[in-house]
């Protein structure tokens, strides 16, 4: 099997470019079997986007129609996923930063996040970013609040790699991120414990 390019930075205890593993006894449904690729996380809070939940009812050429990017049909499209449940109709491409633009966000060396029309242009045209996914939505944690759940045990945190972030088959991506850590699903307790 071969090994993905992981990314990671967890400077001061922060945990971007990580991936954040929902427990099975995650009680916010809206995050259940979720993996979260954290693209910000600092004091002031943290922000992610789900990599794994397919975007229902709206595919890439339809989303380049209603935005009246040319080419449509395009040359090139990415994944679409739903990233979470704030500010659903706002759009990241999350990718390799091997494209960037003005306005694109380093997340960690490897790993940027765009929010322009420039990096859909470049894909439909058939260029921009070797790989990307597009996340409409995103999820949000106010200062404290992600360490919080953390400690709650609503969360596991892996370093993101290439397969886990920007692989097709969503349906293992879950189990794939456990199996990074050597966690077996069926043993995870959704009880915290403090020693």
């Amino acid at each position: 099997m071969a090994t993905s390019k992981s990314w990671a930075s967890a400077g001061a205890g922060y945990l971007a470019g990580h991936l954040l593993i929902a427990m099975p006894g995650m009680q916010d449904p809206r995050f259940d079997h979720t993996v979260v690729c954290l693209c910000a996380h600092s004091s002031e809070g943290a922000m992610g986007l789900i990599v794994n939940r397919p975007l229902a009812g709206l595919a890439f050429d339809d989303l380049l129609r209603q935005l009246e990017i040319e080419p449509t049909p395009p040359q090139r499209r990415i994944r679409m996923v739903s990233g979470g449940p704030v500010e659903g109709g706002r759009g990241f491409v999350l990718h390799s930063d091997d494209w960037t633009a003005e306005g694109s966000m380093p997340v960690v060396p490897g790993l940027a996040l765009t929010a322009s029309l420039d990096i859909l242009k470049a894909i439909a045209a058939g260029g921009g970013p070797k790989a990307g996914v597009l996340a409409l939505g995103y999820a949000g944690w106010s200062p404290g609040q992600l360490e919080e759940e953390i400690q709650r045990n609503s969360w596991l945190s892996v370093p993101a790699d290439e397969g886990l972030v920007f692989g097709d088959d969503t349906t293992r991506t879950w189990d794939a991120a456990l199996a990074k850590l050597r966690v077996d699903p069926a043993l995870l307790s959704a009880a915290a414990g403090h020693a």
